[in-house]
């Protein structure tokens, strides 16, 4: 949000450029014994690294993890006047809420689905025109299987073509760091033509079925990209980066 947030600014000529990110570092005895009487946070303590595994059927709940990002955004002719290297464009952004629940995600992911909508709409591109999505992804029971009803709601049949990854399978919640660290993971795979895997992906979900890019990393062209940030309590924030245009 503070990414979709920063570009607005430069778009309206308020600012010409923006640094815009997020870091978080949570994790202490409080956090853990709040978020385990939730019963949010995953006790596949055998094999540790494999206890993040998002839309795989044997999820149980997150990984704490800490980290931060941050992107410096610039307007387009700033940027090539001083010959910076551009990773990507900000193409759209949206933010929404549940109002649903403290913690439960809607169970329809409605104000997901609105996000992803008006991200769309913000970039003028139709759901056929992304190639990824890096998903929220938190590998906890509920949020893995409404994020995915969401994207088949929003994408249809396109929901099957499209590389959808998690890099919380790898880094686990950084929770405040998250959005920034994906987004900045988002970029690389528009930049790179390459997209991370989805790691410890071994048993299918029924209610999650889309391509989640298990376990190896994938080549494949990345013109445009959704980044999914769906925070604790309905939280929503949605994020469309694509190629640097050739001009």
């Amino acid at each position: 949000q503070a990414i979709g947030e920063g570009a607005e600014l430069i778009r309206r000529g308020a600012a010409q450029r923006v640094l815009a990110g997020g870091v978080e570092a949570l994790i202490g005895h409080m956090f853990f014994a709040g978020f385990t009487a939730m019963k949010a946070i995953s006790t596949r303590n055998d094999p540790p690294h494999e206890a993040s595994c998002p839309f795989d059927a044997r999820r149980d709940g997150f990984i704490i993890g800490e980290g931060a990002a941050v992107l410096v955004l610039e307007e387009w002719e700033s940027a090539k006047a001083r010959g910076a290297r551009i990773y990507a464009e900000v193409l759209g952004h949206s933010a929404s809420a549940d109002a649903y629940h403290v913690a439960a995600p809607e169970p329809e992911g409605l104000g997901a689905q609105r996000a992803m909508r008006w991200a769309l709409a913000d970039a003028h591109l139709r759901p056929e025109q992304i190639d990824h999505i890096n998903t929220h992804g938190t590998s906890t029971p509920l949020n893995d299987k409404t994020e995915t009803y969401a994207i088949k709601q929003i994408f249809g049949e396109h929901a099957y073509r499209m590389a959808v990854n998690s890099t919380k399978s790898m880094l686990g919640h950084s929770f405040g760091g998250a959005g920034a660290i994906e987004a900045v993971a988002t970029v690389m795979s528009v930049y790179s033509d390459q997209v991370h895997p989805t790691i410890n992906y071994q048993e299918p979900d029924p209610d999650c079925d889309l391509d989640y890019v298990p376990n190896a990393a994938r080549s494949q062209r990345v013109d445009a990209a959704l980044s999914n940030s769906f925070g604790l309590g309905g939280q929503n924030a949605c994020l469309i980066v694509g190629k640097p245009r050739s001009e």
